[in-house]
């Protein structure tokens, strides 16, 4: 059995550990731990993949991981760190977001097999739904004072704004789940991140108090870029495992774009490759980093794992229609959403379907149907440049535009030289 704390440590996924974890696990021939998640969506995004990880690493190291869904935290909100209120689910959004979100991380996690480890999901809505308020604020909120709970940094943090009772009362209620499951599945450790240990603390507290039990703690850093951004987050918001909402070639492109700085660390924390592997890529891609070999291996190893290897080689494939030798071929066996996703920005022009049923002169096409040249002197000039392609391959000033071009069954790429795209969008 691998030492589980030993393996974060190399990887530098440690940000604080309570003490004697290590030696409790090294004790252990097989010890539970769980991470805990908030459905509040119907997919988790890269920023829940650091935890989903400590549990990835747990399970590879013998020992048994459960993760456990908050239908009824996520009913109140966890105020740690956070600035505001959030939107509170009904029971029924709940239900559908943990069914999603235990398929993704079906692709981490080993739920099915027999072996003595398996993950396991729950939900504390389960063991949380019928306590009535006066019991559980007599028999498990007697065991914590409030000072104790306002000593907690996430607390501190929100009282100059203002706090509700409801999210006040969010610690208890996690510390309750994992006193629950100290009793009932002998979880002994808490995991999650760096905001999380005043919550964490909660629980092992409860659990020394009203069980006389050892529980324990491990947090990880937040993950931060090198450049200060906020990791997991690009204009258009969160980066998802779901490809309906960040589609296997904007997710690929995500991990593709990360500087070398970050791709050292993400490397180390997002994929499973060992230490050996990852010291020898780093050494690589230190020896010639134009080839950008740590940032090609992250983004193949994680859209492979989140997808497949199909939206990994499609993925692959779709880059190089911006930066590589593409055909008219290769962009009609691009689905919409991940043509979308790479001309993301482009100009977009409006045609009718009926005049391309005709047929369009390419100098009427780029100036006259669309505005994409602003005269026919100048397209007959980028023609004769040879500097116009449709669908990417070259046109002259005799070539008609008809319904063959349209790809997608609705749109035309135009491209002007190396780097300026348009599409026409057909109706």
């Amino acid at each position: 059995m691998k030492n589980f704390v030993e393996e974060l440590r190399w990887r530098q996924m440690i940000h604080n550990i309570m003490p004697d974890t290590e030696e409790h696990l090294l004790k252990s021939s097989m010890a539970t731990a769980y991470v805990g998640i908030d459905p509040t969506a119907d997919s988790l995004h890269i920023g829940h993949l650091v935890g989903v990880m400590m549990l990835t690493h747990f399970q590879t190291c013998g020992h048994r991981p459960l993760v456990v869904l908050g239908g009824a935290t996520g009913m109140i909100g966890d105020p740690s760190f956070k600035s505001e209120e959030r939107k509170l689910l009904t029971i029924e959004e709940i239900k559908h977001n943990q069914e999603c979100i235990r398929k993704q991380l079906s692709r981490f996690l080993d739920f099915d097999s027999a072996i003595p480890n398996k993950a396991l999901m729950l939900n504390n809505y389960d063991w949380t739904k019928d306590w009535s308020f006066l019991d559980f604020i007599r028999d498990i909120g007697k065991h914590i004072t409030v000072n104790y709970m306002m000593a907690k940094d996430s607390v501190k943090k929100r009282m100059e704004t203002g706090i509700s009772f409801t999210e006040f009362s969010y610690q208890l209620l996690q510390g309750f789940d994992y006193q629950y499951l100290y009793a009932n599945y002998q979880c002994t450790l808490q995991m999650g991140g760096s905001d999380q240990w005043g919550n964490i603390t909660t629980g092992t507290e409860l659990i020394r108090r009203m069980l006389h039990g050892e529980a324990y703690a491990l947090t990880c850093p937040l993950i931060t870029k090198a450049d200060g951004g906020k990791f997991g987050k690009t204009e258009k918001g969160n980066v998802w495992l779901d490809p309906a909402k960040t589609t296997p070639y904007s997710f690929y492109q995500f991990w593709l774009n990360c500087s070398d700085e970050d791709a050292k660390k993400f490397i180390k924390i997002f994929t499973l490759l060992d230490q050996n592997t990852i010291e020898n890529l780093i050494n690589d891609h230190s020896n010639a980093p134009e080839q950008r070999l740590l940032q090609k291996e992250l983004a193949k190893n994680l859209t492979i794992r989140v997808h497949s290897e199909r939206d990994y080689n499609s993925a692959l494939e779709a880059s190089q229609i911006l930066f590589g030798n593409a055909t008219t071929d290769s962009l009609k066996r691009l689905d919409e959403a991940t043509f979308l996703a790479i001309f993301d920005g482009v100009p977009v022009f409006d045609i009718s379907l009926s005049d391309l049923e005709v047929g369009i002169n390419i100098i009427d096409l780029l100036s006259g149907s669309t505005s994409i040249l602003s005269s026919k002197g100048e397209a007959r000039r980028a023609l004769k440049e040879n500097s116009i392609s449709v669908n990417k391959n070259k046109v002259s000033e005799g070539f008609i535009a008809d319904t063959d071009c349209i790809i997608n069954g609705k749109y035309i790429l135009i491209q002007r030289g190396k780097k300026n795209y348009f599409i026409i969008s057909v109706h």
